[in-house]
Formats: structure tokens, sequence, C-alpha cells
């Protein structure tokens, strides 16, 4: 007989595991049994919850946009200016718990896994969104429709290191990766006021 109130407890055990395994490798070429074995459980359980690597996958992916969402917003409130705004999503963007090792590797299996999985790519595109209208809504009061266009600059900036730091040794550099976006977001906001 299962045990009440375990569900949420496994299942987020299984995604942390997941996380874990991804980085480890570097790709998804793990198993369910890795990621199971991982969480302290069977494969046949991590089957039962998620149904298969792929959904154990984006229910990684959905906790670290989650976590990720949770801490933007959390700064995003503490903001007192419009630019204390932008720098507040691009910090998030690069906070230790979003810019560890894991979950780099796992933002560079989830950039390749999105261009053949219909779900993934339909998750992408939410996240790519959600940060193209926060950008946005933060950079118009500064620089009014440039807006737009410097937040697509500054979100391929952020998948751009994403991307580098997971192809990168050693180990990524949260400072250096804020350094460079703040020194964009400078040269951004110098020539794009209206």
């Amino acid at each position: 007989m299962p045990k009440l109130g375990m569900e949420p407890i496994r299942r987020e055990a299984l995604v942390r595991a997941t996380i874990a395994e991804v980085g480890l490798q570097g790709s998804l070429d793990v198993t369910v049994s890795q990621i199971a074995r991982r969480a302290g459980m069977s494969s046949a359980l991590a089957h039962h919850y998620f149904g298969g690597k792929d959904q154990i996958f984006l229910a990684a992916m959905r906790q670290i946009l989650r976590d990720y969402g949770t801490s933007t917003r959390k700064a995003l409130a503490r903001a007192r200016t419009p630019r204390a705004r932008v720098e507040a999503i691009l910090e998030e963007s690069f906070a230790a718990p979003n810019f560890h090792t894991e979950v780099i590797a796992a933002w560079l299996s989830f950039y390749v896994h999105a261009q053949t999985a219909p779900e993934a790519h339909r998750l992408l595109e939410v996240y790519r969104r959600r940060l193209h209208s926060n950008l946005t809504h933060a950079l118009r009061p500064l620089t009014g429709r440039a807006a737009p266009g410097q937040a697509r600059i500054l979100g391929a900036l952020i998948d751009g290191i994403y991307i580098r730091s997971a192809l990168a040794q050693p180990a990524p550099d949260r400072g250096e990766a804020l350094e460079q976006l703040m020194h964009v977001l400078q040269h951004l906001l110098a020539e794009g006021r209206t």
C-alpha cells in the first residue's frame, strides 16, 4: 500500500535527481533507472509518477523555470526604478541557484531537446516570451520604442552566455556573466534613449 503524502516528495526527488544526472552527463543521455537510483527509488516508481524520461525532464525544466520565476518576482518587487528592474531581471538570470553547473547543463539539453520535442518547444517559447515581455516592460521607461529590440538583444545574450557556459571549462563565472550583461545594458541605454 502506498504511503499517503509521499507522491509530492518523491516527484520532487525525481526532478532534483534528473537535474543532477543531466548535469553529471552534460546531456539527456541518462536513463530513468539512473535518475530513480539517484532519487533512491525504483525505476518502476519513476515511470509510475511521470511515464517516461521526457516527462521527467520536462518536469525538471518546469521546476527550474518556477524557481527562476519566483526569484525574479521577488527581485522585481524590491526594485524601485526602471533601471533597477532591468538589472534585477539580469541578475536573477545569473543568480547562484539559476546559474549552477547542473542547471546550465539542463538548459543546454533543453535548448537541444526543444528542437524535436513539441512540448519542450512550447515550454521554451513560454520562457522566451515571458523574458522578452519582462525586459521590454522594464526598458520602455528608459528607452521608449527601442525597448523591444533591446530586450531581444539582452535575451539572446543571456541564452548565449548559458550555452557558452555549458560548453566551457572550468565552472561558469557568474560575476563575469553579469559584468558582460551590465556592460551591454549600459551601451543600450546610452544609445537607445528616445
